[in-house]
């Protein structure tokens, strides 16, 4: 079976501690529904966040989600001017057989502009 990567991202309000906690488990939630994914084929899942959501680490949500025997790692998302601000991004690692062209990536809130092509209706909310 084949190891897939599934990218996601959301945007935070505030540098807030559930707030960014609350959005990770959401953006995970989705990522799983939408993939038909469970816990056990997943292979690691790596997190960035911007440097303007310093409150807590997004990988706490996912240990709160229920992955606590999954390879996780978080960074600081590199700078860029003009980049879109309070962001948590991931990028999972899972097998499925499913092709690359079926998978779906998920990209929530102010999240939407990264892949406007990608969205769903609703997904900007």
């Amino acid at each position: 079976m084949p190891t897939r990567a599934l990218r996601g991202a959301i945007t935070c309000d505030n540098d807030d501690r559930q707030e960014i906690l609350d959005r990770t488990t959401a953006l995970l939630t989705e990522l799983f529904e939408r993939n038909n994914i469970g816990h056990d084929c997943i292979t690691s899942i790596f997190f960035t966040a911007t440097g303007d959501l310093t409150a807590v680490a997004p990988a706490a949500a996912a240990r709160a989600f229920g992955l606590t025997d999954v390879p996780l790692l978080c960074a600081q998302e590199m700078h860029v001017d003009g980049a879109l601000q309070k962001c948590v991004r991931v990028m999972l690692h899972f097998d499925c057989d499913l092709p690359r062209s079926e998978l779906n990536h998920v990209f929530l809130r102010g999240a939407v502009a990264l892949r406007p092509d990608l969205a769903r209706p609703g997904d900007d909310q």
